[in-house]
């Protein structure tokens, strides 16, 4: 490898050839502002805010496209510099809708970090220009203000190149240059899934989630509801990154105790019905499989990926598993098993699930979705809502005692919590197939070969004789290969699990943001302690989905689970 010679700032630095200035500086822990830049994506350089000055060039050079050459001499930091970099960022403010004071992004806004970064405080000497544009407000998941956007370009490259949907366009030129949604569409007629990603990468308010939390709070303080909550396995380890604790920290029991801070009554968990998924859809692969059913039976966890396949390719919908998401099980649950336990009417129980997810806010108003003869899930929070919920009412998370949650919605195993993981769902349905075809003890939980970031993983297991070949795919991209080889007829799997976000739901659309692969990988590590930690790590042993089907639901594929924890998804060619 050729190593390079320079110098930062009167430091002298050595990195390997085609680094670029920005990331050498890094490397000495030089900060150069940023705003088109995202790790993990295409380098852009269009905002211009990391310029610097190299010797002997008679122009500013951009940092995070510029790659070091032998011998150069960079200045990140003089009058010339920080003038020019003030210059263009009121140009963006100029076009921007500064309302920051109701901004849902006020106080983790970059655009507004780098304001006071650069001390800008005296009136803006460039016109206002904007030109004011409707709020797209036309799905439930998510919401676009044009007004907000400053066109750095990140949405469109995680559109475009990561999940391959590319509803998200860069469009004109010039002043007149904006980004667009199927050339001018709502995201609801441009074939957009919902997944999110792009709110996650917006340095501002441009695209975010559509924030449900005062019908929460509305329903927490109604008398005559009884408000029970659920919680996804991705949010025990990301939701202490709101809180400025590292990325990857447990956080189980102050999860729960935060929880029923806020006012709810029953505090559950979804890693339950994830426990009740692995039930449901293992024994539907079985069928498949002794009755000559459609193969590669592809998993219908992700609401995202339910979007994308009812979108792009309806013709391979005979593939996907019936089973309802994890989220939407618990919810036909609580309005019907723990409604009689209770003694209250479907009607009267307000659920809310706390997700990682912009799309599960569509998928819980999908109208089919309503087995208990009412909205199953009343609202789905992302983790960013909830930790608005937990600021707003004055809760200081870190110091939270650690809490358990309720019983019976809230025992689970290992098995569930690493659904909230590229990989995890497979996984766990192995530890049961496993075990209810061969009737062995399974020796290794572990199927390390379907763990981890790399897009298209495979893995094979010996029952009894036969050969179960499956396969995992993350990110709407690697998806898309092997829904390709389903269609050649090249796909030699039987059981596909499918997750719409990067690094599955730990990377999900309304996680902190700023999520990075380095950041998704932190949170797979801590989601496989969570499951090592677990006394239970096979979903067939929970005790209480034991006792649902005994006293409920009477066995895996029966008429009432049926009716309660399977759906039919739909064509809906965009």
């Amino acid at each position: 490898m050729t190593m390079i010679n320079l110098i930062i700032d009167g430091k002298s630095v050595t990195v390997p050839e085609n680094t670029s200035i920005l990331d050498a500086a890094k490397s000495i822990n030089v900060d150069i502002p940023t705003l088109c830049y995202f790790p993990d994506q295409n380098i852009k350089g269009n905002c211009r805010v990391c310029i610097v000055e190299v010797k002997g060039s008679r122009t500013f050079s951009v940092a995070c496209s510029t790659p070091v050459s032998e011998g150069m001499e960079i200045r990140t930091w003089s009058e010339n510099i920080m003038n020019a970099r003030r210059t263009i960022v009121q140009l963006m403010l100029a076009n921007h809708d500064e309302d920051c004071n109701t901004c849902i992004k006020n106080g983790s806004c970059e655009l507004q970090d780098l304001v006071q970064k650069l001390n800008i405080q005296q009136d803006n000497p460039f016109r206002k220009v904007l030109d004011t544009k409707k709020i797209d407000t036309s799905t439930p998941s998510l919401v676009r203000n044009a007004n907000k956007c400053i066109k750095c370009g990140r949405c469109v490259d995680m559109c475009q190149e990561t999940q391959q949907v590319g509803v998200l366009f860069d469009a004109y030129r010039g002043i007149n240059s904006e980004i667009v949604a199927g050339m001018g569409k709502y995201l609801n007629d441009a074939g957009c899934i919902l997944c999110g990603q792009c709110s996650t990468v917006c340095p501002v308010a441009a695209i975010y989630e559509n924030d449900e939390t005062e019908r929460v709070w509305q329903a927490i303080f109604d008398p005559n509801k009884h408000v029970i909550v659920q919680a996804a396995p991705a949010i025990r380890v990301s939701i202490a990154e709101e809180f400025g604790m590292p990325a990857g920290t447990i956080t189980i029991g102050q999860l729960a105790a935060a929880l029923r801070r806020l006012g709810f009554d029953d505090i559950f968990d979804t890693n339950f019905a994830a426990d009740l998924t692995i039930m449901e859809e293992g024994h539907e692969l079985l069928e498949r499989l002794q009755n000559g059913g459609t193969l590669p039976m592809i998993t219908s966890c992700s609401p995202g990926w339910i979007n994308f396949i009812e979108q792009y390719y309806p013709e391979l919908l005979p593939h996907l598993s019936t089973c309802k998401s994890p989220q939407q099980m618990f919810g036909a649950i609580a309005k019907t098993y723990y409604a009689e336990k209770i003694g209250l009417e479907p009607g009267n129980i307000f659920v809310v699930s706390i997700m990682p997810c912009t799309a599960k806010k569509y998928e819980s108003a999908r109208p089919e979705m309503n087995s208990s003869s009412v909205r199953d899930v009343d609202v789905s929070l992302t983790t960013r809502e909830f930790a608005r919920m937990i600021r707003q009412a004055g809760i200081n998370f870190a110091s939270l005692p650690e809490e358990s949650f309720d019983n019976p919605l809230g025992i689970s195993t290992g098995a569930g919590a690493i659904f909230g993981a590229t990989g995890g769902v497979m996984e766990a349905a192995l530890r049961t197939v496993y075990e209810v075809v061969t009737g062995n003890t399974l020796q290794s939980l572990n199927f390390s070969e379907i763990r981890g970031l790399k897009g298209v993983k495979e893995s094979s297991v010996n029952m009894n004789g036969d050969t179960l070949k499956v396969a995992a795919a993350h990110g709407i991209a690697n998806a898309k290969k092997l829904l390709e080889l389903i269609k050649d007829g090249a796909a030699d799997y039987q059981f596909i699990e499918i997750m719409a976000c990067p690094g599955g739901c730990i990377g999900g659309g309304g996680q902190p943001y700023r999520t990075t692969n380095q950041i998704r990988q932190q949170r797979i590590d801590a989601i496989y302690k969570v499951d090592e930690s677990m006394p239970l790590r096979k979903s067939h042993e929970n005790p209480a989905v034991q006792t649902l089907y005994k006293e409920f639901l009477e066995h895996p594929l029966s008429e009432k689970s049926h009716k309660l924890l399977h759906t039919e998804y739909k064509n809906r060619r965009y």
